[in-house]
């Protein structure tokens, strides 16, 4: 069935890649349970075939098929509600390899976005790379302020590669959805537009720049979180300058102590930061990893690779609030109304739902909550009820436990249900500030002073249509006398509403 997809001829060749990779890591049995190969297709006598499990072999062939390959595997690793235990470990290992290349072969593409040589726009560069991946390499320079900085370079010939690939997933998924009921759980084609979208994202260095530049604004008032700045100035599609951050990653508690950080105090740190990013700010990393992460003198957390970021609505932030207090509480009816809002439209019944509840709430209700432990019981429980969770939520229940793990290392005695606690001192906290509240009044302000300026005339038209339509009053007609309560309330609240916009404006 593969061959049969209607490819145009630059994606026959990479299709060829595909299968070939797929036959030496013995993947042929996975393409057969998703209803998208024939034994003619692909043959599962490669040298890796069944040399090692199969979630590792897929690991590998995802990483050897490139960047685009490895972020599908990166959204499936947040999937735990589909996918169990063993294929999440080793999906959460995936990680783009690509060797360094010499920069020779990158100075074209830096000349065009720069519009001259490196070596003339910066007053240093280095051509010896800092670092790799399959999608870009970093170098570092020095600006004429002496500003140290990095130069992020896209890889040349990345995109038209990884379009291609996303052309085949694309057909390939709503192949998937259609022969595969297992499959069908898994949503294909929704899966396919996130993926496209991360990776249009990703691929546009321009948007890794305003995200870091939301971030930043968003912590502005912490000077404890850095972000670092971006120069728009020499920044494009194709590449991202930005500020040199000199740390250590939150890997190892004796190598932060060597260099003057606290693991203690960066552990608290790091927890409050992505609680307030996910139920205060709205925006998160996406990726928290330690690579992601640096630890700065001072005690400070640097946010780095800020091309995935992860936004939860004000209605998500809410029913995650409302998740995690329903734990705490140990209360299974509040904690079944949050899942069943989540698995809206997955078939589970509400019986299902309570029983998920209360299973939950037995093993993670009413005491410390240890969150790598309570999702570890929580997914496959969501797989054993045939639930599924939105791709938002799945997204904001990685980065906690990512965080969680990395702190975690740092930090054994780290508690991130009492930086929950924390968060929701702040949240109380913001939610009676006066900034909390300006949208709301300016929008009901503006809508009084709309019924204030019609007042007069709804005020007339009222009181006709109550003269005109009035009932017959009798002592046993009930009706009519609601009807003319209801009426006089009606005109009563117009007329109060027209006394405060007066009022109001006298008083402006």
């Amino acid at each position: 069935m593969i061959k049969m997809l209607l490819l145009a001829g630059r994606d026959r060749n990479r299709l060829g890649e595909i299968l070939h990779v797929a036959s030496r890591f013995g993947l042929g049995v996975i393409l057969q349970r998703l209803g998208i190969e024939r034994s003619a297709d692909v043959r599962d006598d490669g040298p890796d075939a069944d040399a090692m499990p199969l979630p590792r072999r897929t690991r590998l062939a995802l990483e050897e098929l490139g960047p685009t390959f490895v972020k599908l595997g990166q959204i499936l690793a947040t999937r735990g509600d589909l996918l169990p235990e063993d294929w999440i470990t080793e999906l959460e290992q995936l990680h783009s390899r690509a060797p360094t290349v010499a920069f020779e072969h990158l100075r074209p593409a830096v000349e065009d976005a720069l519009g001259q040589p490196p070596e003339t726009a910066f007053a240093r560069f280095d051509p010896a790379p800092l670092a790799a991946a399959s999608m870009a390499q970093v170098h570092r320079a020095t600006l004429t302020d002496g500003r140290e900085v990095v130069l992020k370079i896209r890889r040349p010939g990345i995109r038209p590669r990884m379009e291609a690939d996303l052309r085949l997933i694309a057909q390939l998924a709503a192949i998937v959805e259609k022969a595969s009921a297992e499959a069908r759980r898994f949503a294909p084609t929704a899966m396919m537009r996130q993926l496209a979208e991360a990776i249009s994202e990703e691929l546009d260095f321009t948007t890794e720049g305003r995200n870091a530049d939301r971030l930043r604004a968003d912590f502005a008032h912490e000077a404890r979180v850095v972000v670092p700045d971006i120069h728009w100035a020499w920044t494009s599609e194709t590449l991202l300058v930005m500020d040199y951050i000199d740390g250590v990653p939150p890997r190892d508690r004796e190598e932060l102590r060597a260099s003057g950080i606290d693991p203690a105090a960066i552990a608290a740190l790091g927890a409050d930061m992505v609680l307030d990013m996910v139920l205060m700010n709205g925006r998160f990393h996406g990726d928290p990893h330690p690579g992601n992460l640096l630890c700065v003198a001072g005690n400070r957390i640097a946010l780095l690779d800020l091309g995935m970021i992860g936004h939860v609505s004000p209605r998500r932030r809410e029913e995650f609030i409302s998740f995690v207090q329903a734990l705490n509480a140990g209360d299974p009816a509040q904690l079944a109304d949050v899942l069943a809002t989540w698995s809206a439209g997955s078939g589970t019944s509400r019986e299902q739902i309570q029983a998920a509840a209360e299973r939950l709430i037995v093993r993670h209700g009413g005491g410390r909550l240890v969150l790598s432990a309570m999702v570890a019981d929580f997914f496959p429980l969501l797989r054993e009820e045939g639930m599924t969770m939105p791709a938002d939520l799945l997204l904001i229940f990685k980065a906690l436990v990512t965080v969680d793990g990395v702190l975690s290392r740092i930090e054994p005695d780290f508690d991130l249900s009492a930086a929950m606690q924390r968060s929701s001192v702040r949240i109380l906290a913001a939610r009676l500030a006066p900034d909390y509240w300006t949208p709301t009044l300016q929008a009901l302000a503006w809508e009084l002073g709309k019924i204030g300026d019609d007042a007069p005339r709804l005020l007339r038209a009222a009181i006709r249509r109550l003269e005109d339509a009035r009932p017959t009053r009798s002592p046993n007609n009930g009706q009519a006398d609601a009807i003319l309560t209801s009426g006089h309330r009606i005109a009563a609240a117009i007329i109060a509403g027209s006394l405060l916009i007066a009022g109001a404006r006298f008083l402006a």
